[in-house]
Formats: C-alpha cells, structure tokens, sequence
C-alpha cells in the first residue's frame, strides 16, 4: 500500500508538469491605473539657470572665485611638482622646538587665534559648472622659503597632508577631456589650484599656493609655498621627539556642516567650525603595521591616537598637552585590531624633520 501511493503520487506530478508545459507561460502585468507612474524628469538645467541656483557654501564659494583670478600655478603644475620634488630635503633647517616658551606655543583657549594657528588648504579644478574641490588642514612651519632662481623666496612654508592632492590628481585623470577642454578656454584656463585659506568666518582669505617645495608620499606630507602676508598666520613650534603612549595631546578637529551646540566647537574659517579636542596617544607603527615604541631602532612610521578625528581634519597638528609642541600630523583614522577598533591615524612629526637639512648642515651639500 505504502510504495503503491508513492507511485501514483510520483505519476500524478508528471502529468501535471506534462500539462503545464503544454500550455503558454502566462506574466503578471500591472495596469498604469493600479501604481501611479513617475512622472518624467525635468530638462537639465541651462547653464545661465545653474550659475543662480547651485551657489556652494562660503568657503567653496571663495576658493572657486580665487581659482576664477589670474594666479601662477595651477592644479596640474602642482600635481607635477608633488611627483618631482618627492623626497627633496630643503637647503634649510627647521628649528627643534621640544620645549616652546609660551608665546609660541598655540592658545587653545583663543578661538580667534585658531584661524591663523591652522588653515585650510584646498585643491580646486574647474571647467564652468563642473569643479573638484578638496578639502585638509595645514599649518605654518618656522621656516621660510629659499626660494628657486628667486622664485617664491622668502615665503611661509604650509605642512598638510598629500591625499587629498591625491584626490584631485585622480579626479583629472577620469576627466583629461573636461580639463584639456578647459585649459583651451580663454576663460577658464586658469580656473584650478592650490590656495590656503585662513582668518575667521567671513572675514577669510584666499591666497594662491606658488609651488610644491618637497613631499613625502609614503608618510602623507605635502610641504608648500605660499605667500602670506606679515601676521596672517602663526607658525607652530615642532619636536623632533616622539610622545610616548599615553602622552595626553590635542588635535585640531574640523566640522564642515551645520552649527555645532556642543562644548568647544568655535566659529573658525568660513562657514566651517573648529575645536581643539583632548586625546592620547595610542602607539606607533611602522610601514608594515608592526607595532613599535619610541627609544628602539623600530622605525616610528605612523602614531596613533584618540579620538577619531572629523573629515577635513586631515592635516592638522598633533600637540602636546603639556609642551604645546607639536608632535604629529593627522592623516585619518584606520582599524587598529578587531579588539582596539578604529583609531586616529597620523605620523609623528620627527618624519617632517626628513624634509629639511639638520642644523648646522645647511648650505653644505
């Protein structure tokens, strides 16, 4: 009885799928009158319409009009710089500073002097509506620029990070036609750079970068020129030493949205906000994720810290808490350990000694 009822169930569901073969496929359609359909969408914009309505923010607003006047170098000079001067040790050295006296240290407790101890810098390329804009953090080294064949000498010297120079070189690369377009209109020829910005709110300044004058693409430095006017910013005293961990520090953080209501965030340049945000140090690694401690011979490549740091801050000084001095250069934040979890990513500040000569040294090559 049992393999009886197996047979005729196994005979049943042949005839049922012989049937079904036999007759056609049927689709379900829905009607237009059942799901409303979306109606089609508008015509692009013409460009006179796009130039009234798609107006960006302050600081975007003063880049792209600087970018818009006539200056020296533009975004694909820059870029070529950046790869020809990687690796160059300057004819000049920069002063060890481990120990600041007080007026050079950053006065954290100053909001309106935030503006001029840390800038923006900002990559731009642009062919009429369409532009690129990258955004990091900087400061002004204590050193001025020898400059070359008389060439941008005597001008304040910028640290801040590479990527997102990176950024902006990848950018032109996906678009060699809009910016070959471009640099063949009279009109927009000129319209990219590299600028840093600086002074508070609304009352910021734009000013063109001249030239690349050394980077250290494996370390995330880009170190440049820029003409800045007397008292414009305020140049951060650096350490050659490493902060042990736990060494207590702070990290200039960036917030380019809305006001922000908690405690610390200050008005800063444009429409963006600052805020001098306490942390620690983490640790070192070196190039292949080792960790390793300062006092060894482990290479010191790459500090880590607390907390994560904001988008935009990318660039920025690391300070000791106690000495003022500034002991590393935020890069991002990365996954330490599935334990650890992400922490602040930078490089410790004796590799921005890597870009001059030692003291005494210079001139005697």
């Amino acid at each position: 009885m049992f393999r009886s009822s197996i047979t005729f169930g196994r005979h049943a569901s042949l005839v049922l799928l012989r049937l079904q073969a036999s007759q056609p496929r049927c689709f379900a359609t829905v009607s237009s009158s059942i799901i409303a359909q979306p109606p089609h969408p508008p015509p692009p914009p013409s460009p006179e319409e796009g130039l009234v309505d798609d107006v960006p923010p302050l600081l975007d607003a003063r880049v792209l009009q600087a970018a818009a006047r006539p200056h020296a170098t533009t975004i694909g000079e820059i870029v070529k710089q950046y790869l020809t001067s990687a690796g160059t040790v300057l004819d000049a050295a920069l002063p060890y500073e481990p120990s600041p006296a007080a007026e050079r240290r950053p006065r954290i407790g100053d909001p309106g002097e935030s503006a001029r101890e840390v800038v923006t810098v900002a990559h731009v390329a642009r062919d009429g509506l369409e532009h690129k804009l990258t955004l990091a953090s900087g400061f002004a080294l204590n050193v001025r620029d020898k400059g070359v064949a008389g060439e941008g000498e005597g001008e304040t010297l910028v640290l801040t990070c590479a990527h997102t120079l990176e950024e902006a070189r990848t950018w032109r690369l996906r678009n060699w036609p809009l910016l070959m377009s471009a640099m063949t209109n009279r009109r927009t020829k000129q319209a990219s750079g590299t600028f840093v910005v600086a002074g508070r709110g609304s009352a910021l300044k734009v000013f063109p970068v001249s030239r690349v004058v050394s980077a250290l693409p494996r370390s995330d430095l880009l170190l440049l020129s820029c003409a800045l006017p007397e008292g414009m910013v305020r140049t951060l005293p650096v350490s050659p030493y490493p902060a042990h961990a736990g060494t207590a520090i702070r990290a200039h953080f960036v917030a380019h949205d809305t006001l922000r209501t908690t405690e610390g965030w200050n008005e800063w340049i444009g429409d963006t906000w600052g805020k001098w945000e306490a942390g620690r140090v983490v640790g070192y690694r070196d190039f292949a994720g080792r960790e390793t401690e300062p006092g060894t011979y482990d290479a010191l490549s790459h500090l880590l810290f607390t907390p994560l740091p904001t988008a935009g801050s990318s660039g920025g000084p690391i300070i000791d808490e106690e000495t003022g001095a500034v002991v590393g250069v935020m890069l991002g934040t990365r996954m330490d350990s599935r334990v650890e979890g992400s922490r602040g990513w930078g490089v410790p500040a004796e590799s921005i000694f890597e870009m001059f000569s030692l003291p005494g040294l210079e001139g005697k090559k």
